[in-house]
């Protein structure tokens, strides 16, 4: 089986983000392999009630590009 690719990872998981939170911009801070799975870390702007906030995200991307799991802290 091929290895996903660093940048391939940071794609299925900046796309994902951008789906689920309904926002175009998404700033990734670290993508590392962690026993086999990449995790991204980052962090997107979202509109809280008017008010803009910022949002830290964690996104686990197995080999074959599927998300494993998610988290969304508000900063």
């Amino acid at each position: 089986m091929a290895q996903l690719k660093y940048e391939h990872a940071q794609d299925i998981a900046i796309d994902f983000v951008k789906e689920r939170k309904s926002v175009a911009d998404v700033h990734v801070t670290m993508t590392e392999m962690i026993d086999g799975v990449w995790v991204i870390k980052g962090t997107c702007p979202i509109d809280l009630a008017g008010h803009p906030w910022r949002e830290t995200f964690e996104v686990k991307v197995d080999q074959k590009g599927k998300i494993k799991a998610s988290s969304f802290r508000l900063m």
